[in-house]
């Protein structure tokens, strides 16, 4: 049997099969892009059609290639946080909320948890405009009135492809309205969101499957008998993916943003250790959690600063880093789509200091990878002290697998900790597979997948040519 991963991201769909053990196939990849409108006023929203299109487009792909034969299970590692309003029919009424818009704010008079501390404790997560507790009245407030259903983007995508679409606990963990240890949704947090009757989709019970609609089961029979398995958070199964889901080890991973995370073994029902004011803590399945702090900056700064700087290209950049010491580069606030919870600064607060006629579009964009690498040390420290000892740190993600400089800054920032890296691009999907499989506690082999970024890589155990995220 083989497994088909699919992996819905915030700048593109990518689907990929892995064989039986969840090593990739070689070759077995395909990818769309996908355009986040962001605008000066905090806006970041996705287009649901178009991203379904995308990923209907990556299986026609891989279905005429044959890579879809064998296929017997479909694992997902999906965005966390996203939200969509719904009609009747199950059309989006607008927009996808993806986690980097700024715009939600608490409506007028409306005054919060009656103890922040207990109802952070309790859902891992705060009142926040990062959070559905905010974003609900927000969005119901702009949509004048109208009914709705609010889902996440996983969900919408799911309930066009499968017989039925709840919500994973993973998804519903990063909602900001599930209890993380009863797993069901928390009375406090649905009451600030305003959830009304049938507002909010089913918990997807354990054990749950889904199955193809029978129309799409004729356009892709070989995956007419495949069952789906629950979506996990992408930020979750990049834990899994790197061999990161005991307190020994957290890994830092760095895609279009940047997170780091701890993951371990507490099943629901079971008591949770406390949780620090700083750090959040969300649901892999119903056995693991994961705790940790995320950013709002990653691959996206060499997005920026590849479109807006004039770098060199290839080679040419390459060998600009190489020649700067790891962790140097013109000193930056990362900031450029505001902060990440429990921060508050908007988009926009982004900025460099020290600059000078001498000043390189390479020394901006040094100083942007270390000024991140820096704010991972420091973050991660909070986190050890929920287990009250150093941990090892595992990095990786597409643009830590695109930056040797990269990594060796973190490697500066994060000493005297021991720093592996994982060169497996694919950590998201292959880690959903292996939650799918039963394997939480597996790695799956190091090696690269065949074709990442739209460029093909050979099967081999060197490091892989850089690809910077676009």
């Amino acid at each position: 049997m083989n497994i088909l991963a699919l992996d819905l991201g915030t700048s593109s769909v990518r689907g990929l099969v892995l064989d039986a053990d969840a090593v990739p196939r070689p070759g077995a990849l395909a990818r769309r892009r996908v355009t986040v409108l962001a605008t000066a006023e905090g806006a970041a929203t996705l287009d649901g059609p178009g991203y379904l299109t995308a990923l209907i487009e990556c299986l026609d792909e891989l279905a005429a290639a044959g890579h879809l034969d064998d296929v017997g299970l479909v694992a997902t590692a999906a965005q966390w946080h996203s939200v969509v309003p719904l009609g009747a029919g199950g059309a989006p009424l607008g927009p996808v909320l993806t986690w980097l818009d700024t715009r939600p704010e608490p409506l007028p008079g409306a005054t919060g948890p009656a103890d922040p501390v207990t109802f952070h404790q309790r859902t891992g997560t705060w009142w926040h405009r990062f959070y559905w507790s905010v974003r609900l009245p927000w969005l119901r407030a702009r949509s004048g009135g109208v009914s709705a259903r609010f889902a996440g983007l996983v969900e919408y995508v799911f309930s066009r492809l499968l017989d039925e679409a709840p919500m994973s606990v993973s998804q519903a963990s990063g909602t900001g309205l599930l209890d993380i240890r009863t797993l069901e949704w928390d009375a406090e947090a649905c009451e600030l969101a305003g959830v009304r009757p049938g507002e909010l989709l089913p918990l997807a019970p354990q054990g749950w499957t889904g199955r193809l609609r029978p129309d799409l089961a004729r356009r892709w029979p070989a995956l007419r008998a495949a069952t789906w398995a629950p979506p996990i958070g992408d930020g979750a199964a990049s834990n899994v993916g790197a061999g990161c889901v005991d307190p020994s080890r957290a890994a830092v991973t760095v895609g279009t943003s940047a997170a780091v995370r701890l993951a371990q073994r507490i099943p629901a029902g079971e008591p949770l250790p406390p949780l620090p004011d700083r750090l959040w803590r969300y649901r892999v399945d119903r056995d693991y959690v994961v705790t940790g702090t995320a950013y709002s900056a990653g691959g996206n700064l060499f997005a920026w600063a590849n479109r807006e700087l004039r770098l060199p290209q290839g080679p040419a950049l390459d060998a600009a880093l190489a020649a700067r010491v790891p962790g140097s580069g013109t000193p930056a606030d990362v900031r450029l789509g505001g902060d990440r919870p429990p921060g508050l600064a908007p988009a926009g607060c982004g900025q460099f200091t020290g600059v000078s006629f001498g000043t390189t579009a390479v020394d901006l964009l040094a100083g942007l990878m270390s000024a991140l690498s820096y704010q991972v040390a420091a973050d991660l420290a909070h986190i050890e002290s929920t287990v009250e000892h150093p941990v090892e740190v595992v990095l990786g993600g597409g643009a830590i697998a695109a930056s040797s400089w990269w990594r060796r800054t973190f490697a500066v920032a994060l000493a005297p900790r021991e720093v592996q890296h994982v060169p497996n691009p694919e950590i998201g999907a292959t880690g959903a597979a292996l939650v799918a499989i039963g394997r939480i506690d597996a790695t799956a082999g190091p090696d690269p997948i065949g074709r990442t970024d739209d460029q093909e890589l050979e099967a081999t155990t060197e490091e892989p040519p850089p690809q910077y995220p676009a």
